[in-house]
């Protein structure tokens, strides 16, 4: 039971960018005059578009963000890539290894996306099969970016697996009907209580060494045939 596609989140999966979007997010929010802790950061806005960050803010903190906030903590998100910005380590190793059909979908903006795997050496490796929540109605935890890529790809859902690092991604990717494997090894991940929700969302493995994915894809398979 191999898929017939593997579907990789991109902050947080393929590049090391969580804690760097986060902290640009923290700044955005402190310059439009609010507060939020990085642990509620974490909690509300992991894996979400910055379209449905905006929504949260202004429903549940009473936070209104403006175009030109959005703007600055854009300027300030492609600084830190440049400078920061790292691939998941094994993640140059391994996608060449897969021998299978890959693509990205991520809740960041076409351009984010392909600058974060440009700047980390990943984009050769992907493009131009790079899908983005603008291209949907729905970012996650809504289906509709990942059957939007499995449609683009050619692939039925049920024979996609995806590689998620948020509970937002892992419900997405369920709600579309697809396998899903939850990733760890983001330098984000340590953080227990994301931990803690990662594992209540029963995602079909755990994993946190990016070198270990042709392994648990085949653990996969050996339990389908088993069942």
């Amino acid at each position: 039971m191999t898929p017939e596609l593997v579907i990789f989140d991109c902050d947080g999966v393929l590049v090391d960018s969580e804690a760097l979007s986060v902290s640009a997010l923290l700044g955005m929010i402190e310059r439009a005059g609010g507060a939020v802790s990085e642990d509620d950061a974490y909690e509300h806005f992991l894996g979400k578009s910055m379209k449905s960050v905006r929504e949260i803010l202004g429903r549940d903190f009473g936070l209104e963000i403006s175009d030109q906030h959005l703007t600055a903590m854009r300027v300030d998100l492609m600084r830190k890539f440049r400078e920061e910005l790292k691939p998941i380590a094994g993640v140059k190793e391994v996608l060449p290894k897969l021998g299978l059909p890959c693509c990205v979908a991520s809740s960041g903006t076409l351009e984010r996306i392909r600058y974060a795997l440009d700047v980390t050496g990943l984009l050769s490796l992907l493009e131009p099969h790079l899908f983005s929540a603008t291209m949907v109605k729905s970012g996650k935890p809504a289906p509709d970016l990942f059957l939007h890529a499995a449609a683009s790809m050619r692939a039925h859902p049920r024979d996609c697996l995806v590689i998620e690092d948020s509970p937002a991604g892992i419900a997405a990717a369920r709600a579309a009907g697809m396998r899903v494997l939850a990733f760890t090894g983001g330098s984000h991940a340590s953080n227990p209580a994301l931990k803690a929700r990662l594992a209540s969302t029963e995602p079909d493995s755990i994993f946190a060494d990016m070198l270990q994915l042709p392994d648990v894809i085949a653990g996969l398979g050996a339990r389908v045939k088993a069942s």
